[in-house]
């Protein structure tokens, strides 16, 4: 016995008020009375039922009637219009018989209006209509209305509008009704429904588009690069069929990737990329993790992409940057192209996060592009958000238009085969699909599972019900009409699959079905297959899966659910989950997406009054998972996604509850990341500010330590440099009590960042230290990452010698960095600290390895900002023209892009090379744009502008000038620590001095600069120096 089902159904409702019946009483006899009002509702009646509605009750002089009850029809709300225009011109006539037997005549007004409404799914049963914002809209919409006039709500307007004539009228004041209502008067009612939409037909009226797609395949064949190709169109205008024939015509040798963005998209930002590595592993949903590893090392062999693979796919924690995922991303393809190409499909990227699209397009930009076709498909929502999408080098926007009528034509007997429908059957789907292949499959299948058309020896004839069918309005009113004709035990089938997502297992189904129809799980699906509703999608071992023909099936199924019921059946797919994932020891892979169903299961619970304490634990069971994932992200420095979900998380906790107040600093830090300064702002003052209040001292600590990071990476105006240190200096005694090492981490990095504005190093090599200590014991390895690159820099430009920086950076490199940009700019770093000892090959060697690991992720900044290294190695090594050449082809990148925080600092470093090539004028130029490009704080580049320009101008004879550019770059470089930029400018005050005859003072400089060098142990710098001295 099947339980009792209510269901959530879009229906149309016509309210209809007659006018002056109380005067009519004063004229005429009561029994004249009652027959002009039987003869007025008889009239009103019939038109209702002739069209199909139901009188759901009288209210005094008023009708009520409904559309779409017990059973929906694609055209209810049209047949609710054309009633109510029935009823008017059966007025006409009914007055003119009035008029001639009593002398009088009626006026009526009339409201139409289309909403959802709850209902019984069984359609014997007695049916309820539940008031509700529907209904009271229809008697608004009529209360307003002028005499003998009918007014068409929104959404029914929506409906009609291509078999209707309508004169818009001012939006309406409505009582109950926040905002204005747009409403429209119904001129005439008239001819068929409009264009609507359809899905999964074979291709046909697309040879341009195939020609295309072709051209691009043959490219990326040809160049051995890849391609992007974007088909973009309405839901139903056949993008997926499009796409699935060019990859038919691809070739044997090409191989084929399939992946797709989730419907809810939000935070599963690489899922895509996850269902590529698994199918081209052929790993399964039973594999454990350690098994799916071993079946991707077989197939893809790199150890490094693996790991970086794994950790996208969701089997591994490691926290890799989004770079270091882009780039094994190209590995993976690269490989799998093999020696022909490879052909990766990924469907609704209008649903992906920021961070996906970034890498289609990084595909592109890589130096290493693999040999690959890029087959994306989209919505026009995705060119609302990215209005230059597929207009770049190598990509191809395909916009799909509707398809001609012998196109559509083609589509219907494609779908038939060889047995033919009759010409005006099947013009009569055609005129109303308007060129959408969707609506042409759905329309056809509604005409065959209505038994309107069925198959006679062999050939297609017209059924009993043809006449009743009516041409549906659109998509979603055609796809409730087919689900309203489906069983019930086979609603009970759907139901759960569309609350599990647009693909789905059969164990999941069977597990969240009603109990008495379990057994039967199997069959019901099959039917539902042949049904056209699902379909067999690719079977992993040993699990059947299944998918929605489209999204738009799946969301009209989970639209009927009552809002209660997809909790409780979303609160019953992650227990489910959690048992399953628990047994294959998988759970850390689908947090996020069982996070996304209980914060659907909180929602709507919350929608339907206020939560119990089930409801809000639900809530705060849905934030600790989505937080989860959110620190999965920060960490892997996927900061949008990072901000969706902490997001998400501190919203469905309670206001007072502790654990969305130790969100908030966490929410706020992300932001920063992002340069959403203002939101971090706000966040963090209102952690702050509450944490005060409660007294949490831990959340207001953090909160305050990244409130002054905010301030000292916003630029916000004044000198906070003094306060931040004092921030730290009071919050680390009150985090340490705590044991708050990620906290601690932080507080320490605010520390470093302070004094690295400043330069100095012996005071940041402290704060590092510490920042690394407590984010090690915190886990964060993106922390240690962050702070292993700054302690490399340090030790390069710092005091510590260079013997000891070699063996800092040395372990850097060794201390299992996750992070590969890290590790290429630190072997820059070392490629210096080689040099100054005059070991120049093992020198080289580190700069061209880290530079072509940049190049490899795609981070040509950065890449380019290593210029720098190179050209101090190569000024070190005596090699001018090598140094010149990498040095202008790094500056030139930077320039390019407008970028000038490296370009000051890189440009005074060419301008000193130029110089020793013999180039003054060139030089004199490149040192004045290292000082138009330095900011006003960027005390190195200040220095390096008045190193490299002081000799030009002493050269040509202003010793002053040159002796104050000197000395003003001392002076700056005295102000820090580092001993490197001050000897340099003390080696070019000692070259002016000597111009100026002032040998002393010349010696004394350059003695300096050697003991400074010496003391760094640049052994280099200190021979070069001393040659200054014996030249002199």
């Amino acid at each position: 016995m099947l339980p009792a089902h209510e269901v959530r159904k879009t229906v149309t409702l016509v309210f209809s008020d007659l006018k002056g019946s109380t005067a009519l009483g004063e004229r005429l006899d009561p029994e004249a009375v009652r027959e002009v009002i039987d003869r007025y509702f008889n009239a009103m009646a019939a038109e209702i039922t002739r069209h199909g509605g139901k009188i759901e009750k009288y209210i005094g002089d008023a009708i009520m009637a409904v559309f779409g009850l017990p059973r929906a029809h694609e055209d209810d709300a049209l047949r609710a219009v054309r009633a109510a225009a029935g009823m008017r011109e059966a007025l006409q006539r009914v007055n003119a018989d009035l008029l001639r037997r009593h002398g009088v005549a009626l006026a009526n007004r009339t409201g139409v209006n289309t909403g959802e409404v709850v209902a019984d799914d069984d359609p014997n049963a007695a049916q309820k209509l539940a008031t509700g914002d529907a209904v009271n809209l229809a008697a608004r919409l009529e209360q307003a209305a002028p005499e003998n006039e009918i007014y068409l709500g929104e959404t029914t307007y929506r409906l009609v509008r291509d078999a209707v004539t309508v004169e818009a009228v001012e939006p309406l004041e409505l009582k109950g009704k926040a905002e204005r209502i747009p409403a429209y008067r119904l001129v005439s009612a008239h001819g068929l429904m409009g264009s609507v939409r359809r899905v999964d037909t074979p291709v046909v009226g697309r040879d341009a588009e195939l020609a295309a797609l072709a051209e691009a395949c043959s490219q990326a064949r040809m160049t051995r690069s890849s391609r992007l190709v974007t088909v973009i169109g309405d839901a139903g205008l056949g993008k997926s069929r499009l796409v699935h024939e060019a990859v038919g015509r691809a070739g044997e040798g090409a191989r084929v990737l399939r992946g797709r963005c989730l419907p809810y998209g939000d935070g599963i930002t690489f899922w895509p990329l996850r269902e590529m590595v698994f199918g081209a592993a052929g790993i399964t949903n039973d594999d454990a993790p350690e098994d799916a590893r071993a079946k991707m090392q077989a197939v893809i062999g790199e150890a490094d992409v693996v790991d970086r693979l794994a950790a996208a796919a969701g089997l591994s924690a490691k926290p890799y940057p989004l770079p270091e995922l882009y780039w094994a991303t190209g590995k993976f393809l690269e490989t799998m192209a093999g020696n022909d190409i490879v052909l990766a499909i990924v469907d609704d990227i209008h649903w992906a996060e920021p961070a996906f699209l970034d890498l289609l397009e990084h595909l592109l930009d890589s130096d290493a592009s693999a040999p690959a076709l890029l087959l994306a498909t989209a919505r026009h929502d995705l060119l609302e958000d990215k209005p230059d999408w597929g207009e770049r080098d190598r990509s191809t926007r395909l916009v799909l238009k509707p398809l001609s009528d012998a196109a559509s034509a083609a589509v219907v007997a494609n779908l038939l085969g060889s047995a033919n429908l009759p010409e005006d059957v099947v013009q009569r789907i055609v005129a109303a699909a308007e060129g959408n292949p969707l609506f042409v499959e759905q329309m056809l299948s509604m005409l065959i599972d209505n038994r309107a058309i069925r198959q006679e020896d062999g050939r297609w004839v017209r059924g009993e019900r043809y006449a009743e069918i009516a041409v549906p309005p659109t998509i979603q009113a055609l796809l409730e009409a087919r689900l309203d004709r489906l069983g019930r035990e086979e609603r009970f089938t759907v139901e759960p699959a569309a609350v599990i997502g647009m693909q789905f297992a059969v164990p999941a189904v069977t597990a969240l079905a009603p109990e008495a129809t379990r057994p039967q799980i199997g069959e019901r699906l099959q039917t539902l297959a042949r049904k056209r509703f699902i379909e067999s999608a690719a079977t992993a071992e040993g699990e059947v899966l299944f998918r929605f023909h489209h999204h738009l099936v799946r969301e009209t199924v989970y639209g009927g659910l009552l809002k209660r019921a997809r909790a409780r059946l979303h609160t019953d797919f992650v227990r489910w989950a959690d048992q399953v994932n628990a047994e294959r020891g998988r759970a850390l892979e689908f947090e996020e997406i069982l996070g996304y169903h209980l914060e659907q299961a909180h929602r709507y619970l919350g929608e339907l009054g206020p939560l119990d304490e089930q409801a809000i634990a639900t809530g705060i069971d849905a934030a600790r998972r989505l937080t989860g994932a959110a620190r999965r992200a920060f960490a892997r420095g996927d900061m949008h996604a990072a901000v969706n979900l902490f997001r998400r998380s501190t919203a469905l906790l309670p206001a007072d509850h502790a654990q969305r107040l130790a969100l908030l600093p966490e929410l706020g830090e992300t932001l920063m990341e992002l340069g959403d300064f203002a939101d971090a702002r706000a966040v963090l003052d209102e952690a702050a500010v509450t944490a005060e209040q409660v007294g949490n001292q831990r959340v207001r600590a953090s909160a305050r330590i990244v409130r002054m990071l905010v301030r000292l990476y916003s630029a916000e105006p004044g000198d906070w440099s003094s306060m931040a240190l004092q921030v730290a200096e009071e919050t680390i005694p009150i985090l340490e009590r705590e044991g708050a090492h990620d906290e601690l981490a932080n507080a320490w990095r605010l520390s470093g960042q302070v004094h690295g504005i400043a330069l100095r190093y012996r005071q940041i090599v402290v704060a590092i230290e510490k920042s690394i200590a407590h984010a090690r014991l915190a886990g964060d390895a993106r922390m240690v990452a962050r702070a292993g690159l700054a302690l490399s820099t340090t030790a390069l430009y710092g005091p510590t010698p260079v013997a000891q920086a070699i063996e800092q950076c040395e372990g850097i490199l060794s201390g299992g960095l996750t992070n590969r940009q890290v590790e290429a700019i630190v072997m820059c770093t070392l490629a210096q600290l080689h040099a100054m000892r005059g070991e120049f090959d093992r020198a080289r060697a580190l700069y061209r390895r880290g530079r072509a690991m940049l190049h490899d992720l795609g981070q040509g900044v950065n890449a380019a900002s290593t210029g720098m290294d190179v050209g101090r190695v190569e000024w070190l090594a005596g090699d001018l023209v090598t140094a010149e050449r990498e040095v202008q082809a790094d500056l030139d990148f930077l320039a390019q892009r407008g970028e000038t925080y490296f370009l000051s600092s890189m440009a005074a470093q060419l301008s000193c090379i130029v110089r020793g090539l013999g180039d003054d004028a060139r030089a004199l130029e490149l040192s004045l744009t290292a000082e138009q490009a330095a900011a006003e704080d960027d005390t190195v580049s200040h220095i390096m502008w008045r190193v490299a320009r002081a000799p030009l101008i002493a050269r040509s004879g202003d010793l002053p000038e040159a002796e104050a550019l000197a000395s003003r770059a001392i002076e700056l470089a005295r102000s820090t620590d580092a001993p490197i930029f001050l000897a340099d400018a003390l080696v070019e005050l000692g070259s002016v001095l000597h111009l100026a005859d002032r040998a002393e003072e010349a010696r004394a400089a350059i003695d300096e600069a050697i003991a400074l060098y010496a003391e760094k142990g640049d052994t280099v710098s200190t021979a070069r120096a001393r040659g200054v001295i014996t030249s002199g």
